[in-house]
């Protein structure tokens, strides 16, 4: 028997805990992260401490090195199902304690693209940094979009696409809305891999974002900046 197989988690102090549940995200050990967060929960932690230090601090590394090549899809995919696993137990408390709701986003694939890996990723980062998100899943032609901006009153739209072919498809989107007066309602992000900083700013999206890491602290940003006018205003 190696080493790892004699880790107990209970017998790990908060901050070894956390480490060796970045180590067990990284694996997609979707048992242990659940085991880990109840560990954490009896220890009185807050649940949202829970979330934001241990499963999207165990996320951000996931995503760094998934956007390096270091990991790939499918351990990616386990990943986020074991974090998946943790944010089950998290979510019912998380909702009790009133955890802080930093904004809404709705975000979904454009059409004719059905790849979800990066939209998937930045979903459920997006959720652990607070955000409540509408996932629209893929091949989302223009009128998904205005209808779950209309029904859901978000402060976000994210779109992204993989696919060269299906990139000029945002600017059909964001176009239907500055036909319609609405496009100062929303922040506009757009993501995905052949997608850059000038092609966002020329289809008048708000932001480009490289990866999951980057869309949380934009929108975190941009969100900021949308409540601090309101205020002055």
């Amino acid at each position: 028997m190696s080493d790892e197989d004699d880790i107990i988690l209970s017998e790990l102090d908060d901050e070894e805990l956390v480490q060796q549940m970045f180590d067990d995200l990284y694996d997609g050990l979707k048992e242990e992260i659940e085991e880990g967060v109840n560990i954490l929960l009896d220890r009185g932690w807050e649940p949202y401490r829970i979330l934001t230090e241990a499963l999207v601090g165990g996320m951000t590394i996931v995503g760094a090195d998934f956007r390096d090549g270091i990991l790939f899809v499918p351990e990616v995919l386990l990943a986020a199902n074991a974090m998946k696993g943790g944010m089950a137990i998290l979510k019912p408390l998380l909702a009790e304690t009133g955890a802080p709701r930093v904004g809404k986003m709705v975000i979904g694939t454009v059409k004719g693209d059905i790849h979800d890996i990066g939209k998937n990723l930045v979903s459920m980062m997006m959720e652990g940094a607070g955000f409540e998100v509408v996932d629209l899943g893929i091949n989302n032609p223009v009128e998904n979009y205005l209808e779950a901006l209309e029904t859901e009153q978000p402060d976000i739209l994210g779109m992204s696409a993989l696919l060269t072919t299906t990139m000029p498809y945002m600017k059909v989107v964001i176009d239907t809305l500055i036909e319609q007066g609405k496009r100062d309602d929303y922040i506009v992000l757009v993501g995905g891999a052949p997608l850059n900083e000038e092609f966002g700013k020329a289809i008048g999206a708000d932001a480009y974002c490289r990866d999951a890491a980057v869309a949380v602290e934009t929108a975190k940003d941009f969100v900021g900046r949308k409540h601090n006018r309101m205020a002055v205003g």
